[in-house]
């Protein structure tokens, strides 16, 4: 079996090598699919990480929620279910052997459609769990992959096959080992189900103050109960959540706008630029204005 995923393994990065060329993340002519290149070791980046099947086809990466560290590499796979503000970086990789990967996009009605036949009330009343995982990877699920990737040469192919086979690869990882964190996010009712309204709610809401009992309405939740699971599934508060969301799109704004740290402050939800500027030096390592800086190599 090993000689078989060392092979899988081996065209996977001929693939991927041979559809991005050169580093960078490339969309591709499958909507949910990206792939990635890079060709050296990264400083870590700010992002969200969207509900998302990734895999590492050559080299290694991190992936930082909130203090928990998710190492994976063409061994693993990682599963995010629910959006997950992360740190991310790319630890093995060079000019010779550059680090390439994959990510397909999931949604909850792709994971609920394959749940259709079969008896899903497992998922329904366990506990919350992380919304985060990684996991060996398995022939089965590594060779769904391939034949998805391989797509890309036959684009003709792409509207028929890619969402049986997108369907085939959900359908092993929920029959993997962590698959109940999958099933809890697409059965309306679970408790991962209504965190996920949550933290939508807090995507669209970040740059306002949010009321802990608003959150708890909509998780239909006590408050203990809304701060356990949502601390559980995102491993941070509600609170904690909104301060990187707010951090990382002021960041965008300072690069992609004309505009200085404390008009970004207002609209990102600060009341305090100092407050701002304290905060998001303790998140990126410097003062907005030095940051932006050292971003644009100025």
């Amino acid at each position: 079996m090993y000689e078989q995923i060392y092979q899988q393994q081996n065209e996977l990065a001929k693939l991927v090598e041979r559809h991005t060329g050169q580093d960078g993340v490339h969309a591709t002519a499958i909507p949910a699919l990206f792939l990635f290149r890079q060709s050296g070791v990264t400083a870590p980046s700010h992002g969200v990480q969207r509900p998302s099947l990734c895999l590492v086809v050559q080299g290694k990466k991190d992936v930082w929620l909130a203090q928990e560290r998710f190492t994976y590499s063409p061994t693993h796979y990682l599963v995010a279910s629910v959006d997950l503000p992360v740190i991310a970086q790319v630890v093995e990789a060079t000019e010779d052997v550059p680090y390439l990967a994959l990510k397909i996009e999931l949604t909850p009605g792709e994971i609920l459609d394959v749940l259709r036949d079969e008896e899903i009330g497992n998922g329904l009343n366990g506990q919350a769990k992380r919304a985060m995982f990684v996991s060996p990877i398995e022939l089965p699920l590594l060779d769904a992959v391939i034949r998805l990737v391989r797509l890309l040469d036959t684009p003709k192919d792409i509207d028929v096959l890619a969402p049986i086979y997108t369907k085939e690869i959900l359908y092993r990882v929920l029959q993997g080992p962590h698959g109940d964190v999958l099933k809890q996010i697409a059965i309306e009712g679970s408790s991962v189900y209504r965190i996920r309204d949550v933290i939508e709610y807090i995507k669209q809401n970040h740059n306002r103050p949010i009321r802990i009992e608003e959150l708890a309405d909509i998780a239909h939740m006590s408050v203990s109960s809304l701060h356990r699971h949502f601390k559980e599934v995102t491993a941070m508060s509600p609170i904690q959540f909104q301060k990187q969301l707010r951090l990382q799109e002021a960041r965008r704004l300072l690069l992609t706008e004309s505009t200085d740290a404390a008009d970004v402050a207002f609209q990102v939800g600060y009341e305090s630029p100092s407050q701002f500027s304290r905060e998001y030096s303790r998140m990126f390592g410097l003062p907005p204005k030095e940051d932006v800086k050292r971003l644009r190599g100025v």
